[in-house]
């Protein structure tokens, strides 16, 4: 019972006492009053909601931190009593969401809708979280609520940078013999044609040879000379420093932008999921085979494969994975570098230890393969005067190292290399 409804009945007994004390009709008639209103308010609130609906669609399920997320909210009275007012109630855990309203007097057989834009400003998974109606009697005695289940989630995925110039090393043929690794994309080295099998795009097929011996022929094709990029994501918990929440004021002028620029947290980890996102991007833009391969709470590894299926795959890991992980960088590539072909362009992203980060390239090295380094300064995102970063300079392995400090610019840093 809340305090509204403790006064009425507070109200009505003493109005009700009143009269059987002083035998004055005033007294009762204020009892009939207030035993009427708090039966009234009752009986209308079990039909504040009574033939409501709401409808909440999404026109998409997946997007980027940076854009608007649109999403369109349709209440529909499908009753004939009209209804004064409704609060929309809007419980998702996505930052910065809006989408709370109150709607008044909403006729017999009406529907209203509104439009509402939500600034992604986190990567991550987040359901679109519960709806909730409320709505009460004309004075508010009994309030009532229905909560409407989430039905749909959306995906976001990281940031990403524009990227102008970084190392793209052609491949080398083993032993200087042909590669002949088969794949389903098209590429410019055909390496045969076979019968057609169900699931076999049209593009594929010759119909030069399928006219030749009446049934239908595809052609196969082999893999370029071109290196395979591999990425190798350090998410060890012990190594990243700083903070992943950011605070941002929004300027309502830029609410109706698709898409603007969103500063990086002050997190390591958040920026190296940012530059591994961009440089994913930029080597797929390229065509360029890429693999994957991380640890947080479960081993994730793609192998190396190219095109926009490839490239989803990759940001859909980027926009769930966490610094979890207690696997050291060394070791993640000692166990993993068995699946990179000799000659393979390995891009590590790491803070760890430049010890660890020497080791790495050291054993990348010996197994013919052109290790990049992304070396995040941990240090600078807490605050502290790094000593160890310099060592970097002072060791020469042989292999080119960006280094990403807390506030610098992505895009300058990952297109300038510091060796």
């Amino acid at each position: 019972m809340n305090r509204s409804q403790k006064v009425v009945l507070l109200l009505f007994f003493i109005s009700l006492i009143g009269g059987m004390v002083s035998r004055a009709s005033f007294y009762y008639h204020l009892a009939y009053f207030w035993g009427g209103l708090f039966l009234f308010a009752w009986v209308y609130s079990r039909f504040a909601l009574w033939g409501l609906d709401l409808v909440r669609t999404t026109r998409v399920h997946r997007s980027q931190v940076g854009m608007n997320l649109e999403e369109r909210f349709e209440l529909i009275n499908r009753s004939r009593l009209p209804h004064l007012w409704v609060a929309i109630r809007n419980t998702t855990p996505l930052p910065s969401s809006q989408g709370s309203k109150v709607i008044n007097f909403i006729k017999g057989k009406e529907a209203r809708s509104y439009l509402v834009r939500t600034r992604l400003i986190r990567r991550g998974l987040f359901p679109l979280g519960d709806t909730i109606l409320s709505a009460s009697d004309l004075f508010g005695l009994f309030p009532v609520e229905r909560k409407i289940a989430a039905k749909d989630s959306i995906l976001v995925f990281p940031m990403t940078v524009d990227i102008t110039d970084f190392p793209s090393p052609a491949g080398t043929l083993p032993g200087g013999e042909a590669m002949r690794r088969r794949t389903q994309q098209i590429t410019p080295n055909a390496a045969g044609v076979r019968e057609y099998y169900p699931g076999d795009p049209l593009n594929r097929i010759h119909w030069l040879s399928s006219a030749r011996r009446n049934r239908l022929i595809v052609k196969e094709f082999e893999l370029d000379p071109l290196a395979e990029v591999w990425f190798f994501f350090d998410a060890n918990r012990h190594c990243h420093r700083g903070d992943a929440s950011i605070k941002l004021e929004l300027n309502p002028r830029e609410i109706w932008k698709r898409v603007i620029d969103i500063p990086l947290p002050p997190s390591s980890f958040e920026v190296q999921v940012v530059a591994c996102a961009s440089l994913v991007k930029y080597f797929i833009a390229k065509r360029r085979t890429v693999g994957f391969v991380a640890h947080d709470r479960n081993l994730h590894v793609f192998p190396a494969e190219r095109g926009a299926r490839q490239f989803l795959k990759i940001m859909e890991a980027l926009a769930m994975i966490e610094p979890e992980g207690n696997l050291p960088i060394q070791s993640l590539v000692d166990n993993q570098a068995k699946l990179i072909p000799t000659g393979s362009t390995v891009i590590v992203l790491s803070p760890a230890h430049p010890e660890a980060i020497i080791e790495t390239v050291y054993t990348l090295e010996r197994r013919g393969n052109h290790p990049i380094v992304i070396y995040l300064d941990a240090a600078s995102f807490d605050m502290v005067e790094s000593k160890e970063t310099n060592r970097l300079i002072e060791f020469n392995f042989r292999a080119p190292y960006y280094l990403i400090r807390k506030g610098d610019n992505l895009t300058q840093a990952l297109c300038k290399s510091a060796y």
